[in-house]
């Protein structure tokens, strides 16, 4: 599949110029002379045809769970667009941002939209088309224990999104919605973020623990 038949089936517009910023930030800096330090890197041009996946596997270690073998656990996360006949099936993700562990500081929150991969230059970039959440605060919520986070936007409301390397994803992240949502049923029993229809002022909740090693990779079903 080309990127603009990709942005359609997801909704995202301005999918080629986000993977022309992932690139930037992937690629050597190019030298020259007419530019400036203040200047923008000029973008890379993309036209490359993209593989898509609907899931990919992380592998961890949890040192706190200890049900798996040895503590190594192997989760799949999805981005699919029906789910056993019903809706999507879109899951959430810890992203490692700090390459200093800070426990809950040095990781931010997305939401998956799209798994893909293409080659640029010779070389394999797997991606992930992510929408953001922020943390609201600096510490978990005093009554729950668990942190907080709201969706960001742009300036003309629409979700913020990025692209970002598999190698910047940790696992899933459990995300509960505050108590006034609506159902939309669906005639779905899987619940999950796509299927509850939230207030622009509902505030979600982290409610997954944190393990301190990690590994992902991209995974065809």
């Amino acid at each position: 599949m080309n990127a603009s038949e990709i942005a359609a089936a997801v909704s995202q517009p301005d999918l080629i110029p986000l993977i022309r910023h992932f690139l930037c930030d992937q690629l050597p800096p190019v030298s020259n002379s007419s530019s400036t330090a203040t200047s923008p890197l000029p973008l890379p041009f993309f036209n490359k045809p993209l593989l898509v996946y609907t899931s990919a596997v992380a592998t961890f270690y949890s040192p706190s769970d200890l049900c798996g073998t040895q503590g190594m656990h192997r989760e799949r996360i999805h981005a699919v667009p029906s789910w056993r006949r019903g809706p999507g099936h879109y899951d959430c993700i810890f992203v490692n941002i700090d390459p200093i562990p800070k426990a809950m500081c040095s990781l931010d929150i997305a939401h998956i939209w799209s798994f893909f991969s293409f080659r640029f230059h010779g070389e394999f970039y797997p991606c992930a088309l992510v929408h953001w959440y922020s943390r609201i605060g600096d510490s978990p919520d005093e009554d729950t224990g668990m942190w907080r986070v709201c969706q960001d936007h742009n300036a003309d409301g629409s979700p913020s999104a990025a692209v970002l390397h598999l190698d910047s994803l940790i696992h899933a992240a459990h995300l509960m919605g505050n108590i006034s949502y609506q159902r939309d049923y669906h005639q779905s029993t899987h619940l999950t973020y796509s299927n509850l229809t939230m207030s622009t002022s509902s505030l979600i909740i982290i409610a997954s623990k944190l393990h301190s090693s990690y590994s992902a990779g991209l995974a065809a079903t």
